[in-house]
């Protein structure tokens, strides 16, 4: 059992600081420069990104780190190791709750908003505007409880 565990914190550990990442990239410059074209280039990139992103490998990554993170989870509680089952229990919450499901309750229903916005004309341009401050918000949320959880993974395998 130790070596499952062991290799759970590793892949989770790799999977939660990778998404992170990308996350990252987002919060520091790729909202940013989408903030400095037009409306209408910028819904039409960040629709492209959001039909694409579904469909690759980030997908195969996200979700299930995100379940490796309940199993994780499951294993801190079947054998209790204090701290770090502290630990694995905080990046796990973290992972799951904080990036995992928050992009399924607050970025992908903006997501879903853009999409139907053609791109032009002063509607999309204030959607557009709001759209960037607000998603941009959860990213960054999303990117430092996966990066949270990355460490906490770390340092949960540095214990056991």
């Amino acid at each position: 059992m130790q070596i499952v565990l062991i290799l759970s914190l590793v892949a989770a550990a790799i999977g939660s600081g990778l998404v992170a990442g990308i996350f990252f990239a987002f919060s520091t410059f790729i909202m940013t420069a989408f903030s400095r074209i037009p409306a209408e280039q910028g819904i039409a990139a960040m629709n492209s990104i959001n039909l694409t992103i579904v469909r690759s490998p980030f997908m195969a990554l996200f979700v299930p780190t995100a379940i490796l993170c309940l199993v994780i989870a499951v294993l801190a509680l079947m054998n209790w190791r204090g701290g770090a089952s502290m630990l694995m229990l905080a990046g796990a919450a973290l992972y799951v709750l904080a990036s995992f499901l928050s992009t399924i309750v607050f970025n992908v229903p903006m997501n879903d908003a853009l999409e139907k916005v053609s791109g032009s004309g002063p509607d999309a341009a204030a959607l557009w505007s709001t759209y960037l401050r607000d998603w941009t918000w959860w990213n960054h949320v999303r990117t430092i409880a996966s990066l949270l959880a990355s460490v906490a993974f770390v340092r949960a395998l540095m214990i056991v």
